[in-house]
């Protein structure tokens, strides 16, 4: 077997691999010779069939087998013996494609190698690491939101108009085409105006509407409503006003402390402050980890794989085109070109996936299987009575798994890099960290 190449400029390889007519023919025998002893065949015992006949029938298929074996373990061997690590699966295509048995096989070989990254000295890595309080301030707006969530409606003063956010009490009968439909009808109904808990544009019919109106709303069903005959179809709602009642939060005291699981106001209280610091610790961590990477990308400069950085920027205007045209589930849509911006994007983040995986090998670092299963487990949760079968999704599926460990192995990483950069603490003000985050959402 001969390794010749063909190929070395920049991270791009080329490779031409022979392999000989005299070796395939060697491993055919050796797997003929292996089988031997298993095979029966008509007019011969067991093990005992002669080689020419079992080359006869059995060895095309063994050839092709061979063949595949020979040049995967020359590929394999080539590589353990160069220490390259392909970016992606490696091209492979026989160039005599008018090979025959008793002929050489010769196969080009062509891939990316993954680039030669610089040890990093991260004590250089200067950080700051926003620091917030609970302040009283938090912790009462805190409480007056979950008051909200507790709230009860009141009838409002008789003759009062209804506005966004008031509860309406009505009866509705809604026709197509003047007929009735099923499932269109219903008798001191509740409704919050601005739930959008109905159909576009019915709430909004029924602003201002006071008790005893009758009113017809007119509205359209959206064109992926999911009762198919109702589907884009104009309906009219007759509505008969029975109450208009207006929003009163619940009275922040004990008793809607214990409505939310504590003792008393003042462990409420404790909670709450508790919880608010915990999400400013994760805030000012995402603050801080966006710092982090800016600085490592501007102290790094590898070559990095083109066809990693062109399919992630080809990735990355995918998804932002259908971010830009929402109703567009499909995929049968016009060719979509990466702009220099989704080029750039991309080869920063092929850049720091590239080394933030080189600084975890280096480092050892693993995600656990007790971290994998908290993962699923998080991810199952957002799959209410079908957990089991979300396990078995993801037992079968590789690259799911994937998915999961890789956020997990990046945050490992990041957090080993925390431990030996000079991070200095700063105490701000709650205004300061939201902006600071709003600014990670702008870029």
């Amino acid at each position: 077997m001969q390794v010749t190449e063909t190929l070395n400029d920049g991270l791009k390889r080329g490779y031409a691999i022979t392999v000989t007519a005299a070796e395939l023919e060697a491993k055919v025998k050796d797997k003929l010779a292996e089988a031997q002893p298993t095979i029966e065949m008509k007019g011969f015992r067991k093990g005992k069939v002669p080689m020419a006949l079992l080359k006869k029938q059995f060895g095309p298929k063994l050839l092709g087998e061979a063949m595949q074996e020979a040049i995967d373990g020359a590929l394999n061997e080539h590589l353990e013996t160069s220490g390259d690590r392909p970016a992606a699966q490696p091209q492979m295509k026989m160039t005599n494609d008018d090979w025959k048995e008793g002929d050489d096989v010769q196969i080009e070989v062509t891939y990316e190698t993954l680039p030669t990254v610089a040890d990093l000295d991260f004590s250089k890595v200067k950080l700051e690491r926003l620091v917030v309080k609970a302040d009283e301030a938090s912790v009462t707006e805190a409480l007056e939101n979950l008051a909200k969530t507790a709230q009860n409606f009141e009838d409002r003063k008789k003759g009062s108009k209804a506005k966004d956010g008031d509860q309406v009490v009505i009866d509705f009968l809604g026709k197509v085409d003047g007929e009735a439909f099923d499932g269109g009808a219903a008798e001191d109904y509740p409704l919050v105006l601005g739930s959008n808990s109905f159909i576009p544009g019915f709430e909004d019919g029924l602003i201002g509407v006071k008790v005893g109106d009758e009113k017809n709303v007119d509205v359209t069903f959206p064109e992926n409503y999911q009762a198919a005959n109702l589907a884009g179809k104009a309906a009219v709602f007759e509505c008969k006003i029975k109450a208009v009642k207006e929003p009163k939060p619940a009275e922040i005291n004990d008793e809607l402390a214990k409505n939310f699981g504590a003792d008393d106001l003042a462990a409420l209280k404790v909670q709450i402050s508790e919880r608010l610091e915990v999400e400013y610790q994760g805030a000012a961590r995402a603050v801080a980890k966006r710092a982090l990477l800016d600085q490592l990308d501007k102290l790094v400069n590898f070559d990095l794989p083109s066809s990693l950085v062109d399919a992630e920027a080809g990735q990355i205007a995918h998804q932002l085109w259908h971010e830009e045209h929402a109703d567009h589930h499909g995929h049968d849509h016009p060719e979509i070109e990466p702009t220099d911006e989704h080029k750039a994007l991309a080869e920063r983040r092929v850049k720091l996936g590239l080394l933030l995986a080189d600084i975890g090998q280096k480092a050892q670092i693993k995600v656990t299987d007790a971290e994998m299963t908290q993962a699923v487990m998080n991810q199952a949760r957002q799959y209410p009575g079908q957990e089991r079968q979300f396990f078995e999704f993801v037992q079968q599926n590789a690259q799911f798994r994937q998915q999961l460990q890789a956020p997990i192995f990046e945050d490992k990483v990041v957090d080993h890099i925390f431990e030996q950069a000079k991070v200095k603490d700063k105490d701000v003000s709650k205004d300061v960290l939201t902006k600071a985050v709003e600014s990670l959402e702008d870029e």
